[in-house]
Parts: structure tokens; sequence; C-alpha cells
């Protein structure tokens, strides 16, 4: 069995703000046995642009529509996940829910492929602290 080659991942992140909360994505990586958090996106698509990736993501995977999307930046990333070397760039927005109900409920389960996941609101000072690990730790200096 070949290995499969490494790429370098392009992905739509969206940071969705509300007072002292950030909205993000639950993880989980078993070999390092620590859960981790990021903002809500995924890989961009051959012909898609990462604004129309941001906005299928949300809405395949909450049902969501955004509102009020602004580009802040790139943000190169090199990791270690479940033992195998990621490279990702990361193209980040900033959006806002169209739908006020995403704001009165703390969490959301939604489905990734086969795998069930969380995505719920989170302190921002828990983020800033560390209590909370973001990954990647760039991403906190865009708020």
């Amino acid at each position: 069995m070949s290995k499969k080659k490494p790429t370098i991942r392009v992905i739509a992140l969206g940071l969705i703000r509300d007072g002292d909360r950030l909205f993000l994505s639950e993880g989980y990586d078993q070999d390092k046995d620590h859960t981790f958090y990021r903002a809500l996106g995924g890989g961009v698509e051959f012909g898609e642009t990462c604004r129309e990736t941001l906005q299928r993501e949300f809405r395949e995977e909450l049902n969501a529509e955004l509102t009020q999307i602004e580009y802040l930046g790139c943000i190169e990333s090199l990791f270690t996940y479940q033992s195998q070397p990621r490279h990702e760039i990361l193209q980040l927005y900033r959006a806002q829910f169209v739908d006020p109900r995403f704001y009165q409920q703390n969490r959301f389960t939604f489905h990734e492929k086969k795998r069930s996941k969380t995505a719920l609101w989170v302190n921002i000072s828990a983020c800033k602290s560390g209590q909370v690990r973001v990954v990647p730790p760039e991403f906190l200096g865009y708020l």
C-alpha cells in the first residue's frame, strides 16, 4: 500500500463573534489526547472562491446563512494532527449569522463526513488565557 502524498490544503474559516464569545468547532486529537477549538469552515474546492467555500460549509454543516462577510487575512499553519504532518493555508473571514437563533443556542451538533461534531460559543477570555486551546494560535490575533 502506497503512502498518500502530503498536500497543502486551502481552508476558509469564519470568525463569528458575539460580544465576549467566539463561535468555534471542537476537535480532538487522540494521539495527543487533547481537545482543541477552531473557527468553523472547510476546504476550498476547485473552481470555488474562499468566500463561496465559507458560505457552503456553514450551509452544509449548520444550515446557516452568513452576512457581513469581510476578509481578514491569511494564516499559514504547519502542524501535526493524529501523528501526521499537515500544512494549511487558512483564509480568514469575519462574518455574522443571518438567523438570530444561532446567537441564542450555546451548542450545535453537526455531521462532517461520517463524524458527529460540535460547534459552540466559547468565552474569548478563556481562549486568550490558554484555558481553551485555539488552533492555530495566530487566529486570536484577529479578534
